[in-house]
């Protein structure tokens, strides 16, 4: 089959509703598959799409896992939700102020409600979080210059 004759089939699959399109001749066989799935399962080969159908399934078993795993003792450990300090970004945990400066906060350190208590840089922007709950610091959570995540616990109070 010339290329010509490859290319205009190409193009009409592709402005048609047709997902699917083989032809047999002479000279061989050619098989051209739009890249969108069909919408009904029954016009679907069985094998045609695998990767589409496994990966849900395993971040479903995943997503399903994960909170059963954290209901376990561990849960009887976790302080309770009130007395912890989360990140409200993504970004780069900074316990000072500038490289040489005093931290923030450290451990036994007594804070009140709209005090600093760290520093998360996002996107060359130092932003200052402050405590939304006021109490004593029992646990800091992050090393300095670690990467955190929107809601990571950043901070255990007593």
């Amino acid at each position: 089959m010339d290329l010509r004759k490859l290319k205009t089939l190409i193009d009409l699959v592709s402005e048609s509703n047709i997902h699917e399109l083989e032809i047999t001749e002479a000279e061989g066989k050619v098989r051209i598959v739009k890249g969108a799935p069909p919408t009904s399962a029954a016009a679907m080969p069985a094998m045609a799409y695998p990767p589409a159908v496994a990966a849900p399934a395993v971040a479903v078993t995943a997503a399903v896992a994960a909170p059963a795993a954290s209901a376990g003792p561990a849960a009887a450990d976790e302080p309770p939700a009130d007395k912890v300090i989360k990140s409200p970004m993504v970004g780069t945990f900074y316990r000072a102020a500038s490289p040489g400066a005093k931290a923030f906060v450290d451990v036994g350190s007594t804070i009140k409600e709209g005090e600093p208590v760290c520093i998360i840089e996002a996107m060359k922007i130092m932003n200052e979080i402050e405590a939304d709950v006021s109490g004593k610091i029992a646990r800091i959570l992050c090393e300095n210059g670690q990467a955190v995540e929107f809601g990571q616990p950043l901070f255990i109070l007593e």
